[in-house]
C-alpha cells in the first residue's frame, strides 16, 4: 500500500463516547415513554445516524416520532456533556501527531452532526490534525453508504487505492469498501472482532498505536 489519506470515524474510534451515547439514548427512551433498551442494544447502533438508530431500535416509529427522538436526544446529550466528559482513546493523540509528521493527510467521516463533531475535536485539541470533516448532515446517504468517503476523495483529489478508512463498526468497513478504499477496524470500540471480520476489514488492530505499523 501507499497510503496518503486516512479517513477516521470518530465515536468509538478516536473518542470514547459510548457512555455518553448509551446514557442519553436510554434517557430519551424514558422521557418519551418508549421501552428502554439494554446497553448492548444501544451500543450496537453507534455509527448510524440518530434517526436510523431510533428506527432500528423501534421499527414501528413514524418519521415524525423518530424526529422527536432525535431532537430529544440532542437536547439531553448537550446537557450530559457537562458531567459525562468523553475522552480520547489511548495513543490517539500520539498516533495522529506521528502520521501528521509523516505527511499523511487525515480527515473524519462521522454519523455525528458536523457541529457536534467539530466541537468535540476542538475540546479534545485534535482539530488541527484534520484537513476535512464530513458529518451526517452533509451527506444524502450516510454510512454504510460510501458517499462520505467518495465526497472526501473528491474534495481532497485523493485516490481510493491510496486511502485507508479506520473505524470501529461494520458500517465503517462497508463504507470504505464500497468506495474502493482499504479498511482498518479497531476492536476497542463498539463491535466485536467477529463482526469486523465478517464485514471484511482488511486490517484489524487492538490499539491505535498499531495503526502506523499497518500502513
Amino acid at each position: 500500500m501507499n497510503i496518503r489519506l486516512i479517513i477516521f470515524d470518530f465515536d468509538g474510534t478516536l473518542g470514547d463516547t459510548r457512555r455518553n451515547i448509551v446514557t442519553t439514548l436510554r434517557q430519551t427512551m424514558r422521557q418519551l415513554r418508549l421501552p428502554v433498551a439494554d446497553e448492548q442494544a444501544c451500543a450496537a447502533t453507534i455509527g448510524l445516524t440518530l434517526n436510523d438508530c431510533f428506527k432500528r431500535l423501534f421499527p414501528y416509529l413514524t418519521e415524525e416520532q423518530a424526529d422527536e427522538c432525535t431532537e430529544t436526544y440532542r437536547r439531553l446529550f448537550a446537557e450530559n456533556k457537562k458531567t459525562l466528559v468523553p475522552e480520547l482513546f489511548p495513543h490517539v493523540t500520539e498516533t495522529l501527531r506521528l502520521l501528521h509528521q509523516q505527511g499523511i493527510r487525515m480527515s473524519i467521516a462521522s454519523s455525528r452532526s458536523s457541529a457536534s463533531l467539530r466541537e468535540f475535536l476542538s475540546d479534545m485539541s485534535i482539530a488541527d490534525y484534520f484537513c476535512y470533516i464530513v458529518g451526517a448532515d452533509e451527506v444524502n446517504h450516510p454510512k454504510p453508504d460510501p458517499e462520505p468517503v467518495l465526497l472526501t476523495l473528491r474534495a481532497l483529489h485523493a485516490k481510493p487505492e491510496e486511502t485507508l478508512v479506520v473505524g470501529d463498526m461494520p458500517v465503517d468497513v462497508l463504507m470504505g469498501k464500497g468506495a474502493g478504499a482499504y479498511t482498518c477496524a479497531v476492536t476497542y470500540g463498539n463491535a466485536s472482532r467477529a463482526q469486523l471480520e465478517e464485514a471484511g476489514a482488511d486490517f484489524i488492530i487492538d490499539d491505535m498505536a498499531e495503526l502506523e505499523q499497518t500502513i
